[in-house]
């Protein structure tokens, strides 16, 4: 792992259908934007993210989810937006996983686009992203031939989907014991709140068991826990003034993506230990 949650919805796992263009539209918009934001410069390279989506649609990757930021003030048609893909023919396979390509953008002049390794998790419907350490990520300027590029990037993250597969399978192999664990979730705890005072909670609150399948003492089963309990939130805190509060979901695409990649670091560096 290295705005709306990443994680996905419990109707959208490996077994759900692929999502049509309108069905993209639906959920995000501003993939469809007929025209850059305002404020963008005259060297500015205007591709609609649906123009490049059908590219990679063409290339043979199918659309499983997409998301985008929730803008107050500014106009939802050029907010960040997120498309998760899968390629139709995998080879890759994961006892508990699917390989995925996750690629990012807005039209507003503040993120190039961006393409990244990302991996579902059945049994708790989660999507993780990979920390660009583990596997680089490509970006893409907003000039020049950007359909053809950002489809070669996607193939050059496919490429890598056998060497994730054998990054998780090390995880699966790596069993921790309960200090281990909890050293693990509150390193991941310390992301979130900087200041162990703010958090209001405890580090093992992040191991919690949402599901029978999420149960395991081996580093991949303790990776996809915390990840969830972090980002998806709900976990009960006492606030500064003594309050009993949940936590809250991530729901910026900039911090869920920030989030997850310095989680996959995290366990990356249980790893090489």
């Amino acid at each position: 792992m290295n705005a709306t949650s990443l994680s996905f919805s419990p109707a959208a796992n490996v077994f759900s259908n692929t999502l049509s263009l309108e069905a993209v539209r639906q959920r995000a918009p501003a993939v469809f934007a007929p025209s850059p934001h305002e404020c963008t410069s005259s060297k500015y390279t205007f591709i609609p993210t649906e123009r490049v989506l059908s590219g990679l649609m063409e290339a043979g990757f199918a659309p499983v989810e997409a998301r985008q930021t929730r803008a107050r003030r500014a106009s939802p048609m050029h907010a960040r937006h997120i498309v998760r893909l899968r390629r139709r023919f995998e080879t890759v396979q994961l006892k508990d996983s699917v390989p995925e390509v996750v690629f990012l953008n807005s039209h507003d002049g503040t993120s190039a686009y961006q393409l990244r390794l990302g991996i579902f998790r059945v049994v708790c419907t989660n999507g993780l992203i990979v920390s660009r350490g583990a596997f680089p990520g490509i970006h893409v300027p907003h000039r020049g031939n950007v359909v053809e590029e950002v489809i070669a990037g996607a193939l050059q993250i496919a490429a890598r989907f056998e060497g994730l597969a054998l990054q998780v399978e090390r995880m699966e192999h790596r069993l921790l014991r309960l200090d281990e664990q909890v050293a693990f979730a509150s390193r991941a705890l310390a992301l979130r709140f900087p200041d162990a005072a703010e958090s209001g909670m405890q580090p093992s609150q992040l191991l919690g068991i949402r599901r029978t399948g999420d149960a395991g003492e081996d580093l991949w089963s303790t990776l996809n826990k915390v990840q969830e309990n972090l980002i998806r939130g709900g976990l009960t805190r006492r606030t500064a003034t003594g309050r009993l509060a949940r936590t809250r979901g991530i729901t910026a695409i900039r911090r869920d993506v920030e989030l997850n990649s310095r989680l996959w670091d995290l366990a990356a560096d249980v790893l090489a230990a």
